[in-house]
Formats: C-alpha cells, sequence, structure tokens
C-alpha cells in the first residue's frame, strides 16, 4: 500500500488542508486542531460557551483553510481561512498566525468530550471576522502549549499506567488534573482539539464501498471522513477493521530506512451526520448523498462499544520510539499487526 493523501485541520471541524508531507509528532502532525471555534451563550449558562463542532454545526464546512509555512526565520506562518457563503461567488480570507503569541491572551478552561484543558482567547479581529460570518457571537481559541489527556482504552500506552481499562480514565483524571498544562510527561498521552486520538486512518478502498451505495455517477468525497491519512492498495474493503499497527516507509533519501514510522491503530472511528452535509450550502445533502450514514448503518455498525453508529477508519498513536521522522505522499505502507477480531472502543 502507499500514501495517497494527507490532510491536516488547524482550525477544528473547518475543511482540511492537503499536505505532501510532514512531520509526525506523538500528539499529531504539526499545527492541527490546535485551534477550535466556540459559540458565546448570552443566556447566564455556565460555562457560557458552547464547543462548536461539524456535527452539530453544519456551516462550519463553509469555511476552508490553507497552511502557509514560513521558510526560515522566527515564524511557524499562518493558516488561511476562506470563507463562501451559499449562492455566492465571492470569498473572504482571514489570515491566522499558526502559532500565535500568548502572553496577553485570556485563558479559559475548556472540556471536549469529557477530556479538560485550557485554551488562549483569541483576539477580538479574529472574533468578531468569524462571527459575522457564522451570523451570531463566536470565539476562537487556541490551544498552545496545553494538551488533553487520552480517554479511556484509546491509548495503545493505557496498560503501561497499570490501570484497568474500565478505570484507567478515572484514575488519569484524579492523578493528573494539576498538570493538564503539561501532558508530555513520560507517563501520559496528549492530544489536541483532535475527537479522540492523533490520527485518523482511511482507506481508499473502503471509500469504493460507500461511493458503490450512492446513485451512478456520484462519488463519496473522502474529505468528509476528515482523515489525516488516506492508504491506497489494500486488498479489501474495511480490511482495516483488523489492523492494529502500521510500519511507513518514507521515500525520501534523508529518512533512515532501518528507521519506519510505526503507527498503533487501537481503536474504531465511529460516524456521525456529518457525512451527510454537502460542502456547498452548509447543510444536509439533497437526495442520496445526504442519507449516506443511514447506508453505513444498514451493515457497518460492527464495534460493540458503539453499536448505534458505523464504523470507517480507525484512530491511531506515533509509537513512542518515533522521534523527528516525516511521512509523505507516496511512502509506502505495511500492516504490522492483525488483530483476530474487530476491537471495542
Amino acid at each position: 500500500m502507499k500514501i495517497s493523501q494527507l490532510y491536516t485541520y488547524p482550525i477544528k471541524s473547518f475543511r482540511g488542508a492537503a499536505l505532501v508531507s510532514s512531520v509526525v509528532t506523538p500528539h499529531g502532525f504539526p499545527y492541527d486542531r490546535r485551534f477550535m471555534v466556540l459559540k458565546v451563550l448570552n443566556d447566564g449558562a455556565s460555562p457560557a460557551f458552547r464547543n462548536m463542532t461539524i456535527t452539530y454545526f453544519p456551516e462550519m464546512v463553509l469555511f476552508s483553510q490553507d497552511l502557509r509555512l514560513a521558510q526560515g526565520g522566527s515564524s511557524a506562518g499562518t493558516v488561511v481561512v476562506s470563507y463562501l457563503a451559499p449562492d455566492s461567488n465571492t470569498q473572504t480570507r482571514i489570515e491566522i498566525p499558526l502559532v500565535p503569541d500568548t502572553s496577553y491572551l485570556e485563558v479559559i478552561d475548556v472540556v471536549l468530550h469529557n477530556s479538560p484543558t485550557k485554551a488562549h482567547v483569541m483576539q477580538r479581529e479574529y472574533n468578531e471576522w468569524f462571527s459575522s460570518r457564522f451570523g451570531y457571537e463566536v470565539m476562537l481559541v487556541y490551544l498552545g502549549s496545553h494538551l488533553r489527556p487520552v480517554l479511556g482504552n484509546l491509548s495503545p500506552n493505557t496498560s503501561k499506567l497499570g490501570n484497568d481499562t474500565k478505570t484507567s480514565w478515572l484514575s488519569i483524571l484524579t492523578d493528573h488534573v494539576p498538570f493538564l498544562g503539561s501532558l508530555q510527561a513520560e507517563k501520559l498521552d496528549g492530544i489536541t482539539f483532535a475527537d479522540v486520538a492523533p490520527y485518523l486512518v482511511v482507506t481508499e478502498k473502503s471509500l469504493e464501498d460507500v461511493s458503490s451505495r450512492l446513485p451512478e455517477g456520484e462519488d463519496m468525497d473522502i474529505t468528509k471522513f476528515r482523515p489525516n491519512i488516506v492508504l491506497a492498495g489494500s486488498e479489501n474493503a474495511y480490511d482495516e477493521d483488523f489492523w492494529g499497527g502500521l510500519r511507513i516507509s518514507s521515500i525520501a533519501d534523508t529518512i533512515d530506512e532501518d528507521k519506519p514510522v510505526l503507527i498503533d491503530l487501537t481503536q474504531n472511528c465511529a460516524r456521525c451526520a456529518s457525512l451527510n452535509w454537502d460542502y456547498a450550502t452548509g447543510k444536509a445533502s439533497p437526495g442520496e448523498s445526504g442519507t449516506i450514514l443511514k447506508k453505513l448503518t444498514k451493515d457497518r455498525r460492527v464495534d460493540k462499544g458503539t453499536k448505534y453508529s458505523p464504523v470507517f477508519g480507525r484512530y491511531g498513536f506515533l509509537q513512542s520510539s518515533i522521534r523527528e521522522h516525516s511521512i509523505a505522499v507516496g511512502d509506502t505502507v505495511e500492516v504490522s499487526q492483525k488483530n483476530a477480531e474487530r476491537t471495542t472502543f
């Protein structure tokens, strides 16, 4: 198999930015999901904001993003966010530093999928720009040096903590709540604003199966599955259900062939209504493309831990021994471990 596509999502739930290559880190691709948009609530509720994700806010698909990485110098570069309103031919754009100065930014507590962290509220100019496009008040927050604890049995290091998977999440919170700002500690994994894991791997072969469920001439857009790594050349659709690990050998001459990138695949990715969204309108797609989730529900509810949701793709974690490696489109990929049965989320 080979890597056919790579994607990163600097701002969570906006459309992804395609990559040709990327450094890999234990917390995902650099800059992946380091920002998130929050809806400001003015009803006296606590907290005074709501996490915005593509599942519940389909209008987020109207925002696309591209990286402009700096070539040398002290700046990391910027993410350029473009907004195209439905029935409009005019895009508006804003440029945001990938690594903003947080010295004077307010810090707030954010809890995403029961996983707590802290984040910096970005400056007014950004919040007003996004609020005007959404049509209601929002704020952009930046993770900075903070990370989120990994839930339950998702991490391959769970067993190394000496906890049963049923109690490890509670134990992690009890033991490490005072140290949420420095989750790079040896004992604990940390993730960004990605849902539950640093990497999501999907295959083109499985995508073909999804497209076969649509009327002739229609193809499923793989970006709706929001992958980080797309693989071409797998033998059968959904072979990845049983994959426990991947070995990626770089085509770059600068990488030692004896030191491949190793990714542990620990859990299945359960799917939500975002598969049905029309990226041109920010609403449910018309016709059968707006019923993709229902179509997959018929035979892809294969994980007992998420028995009401269909599965597509596998969540992955970089093996802890991997440091300063890169992967690229065209790299060779082998399955390093196969499971006898599907994992249970």
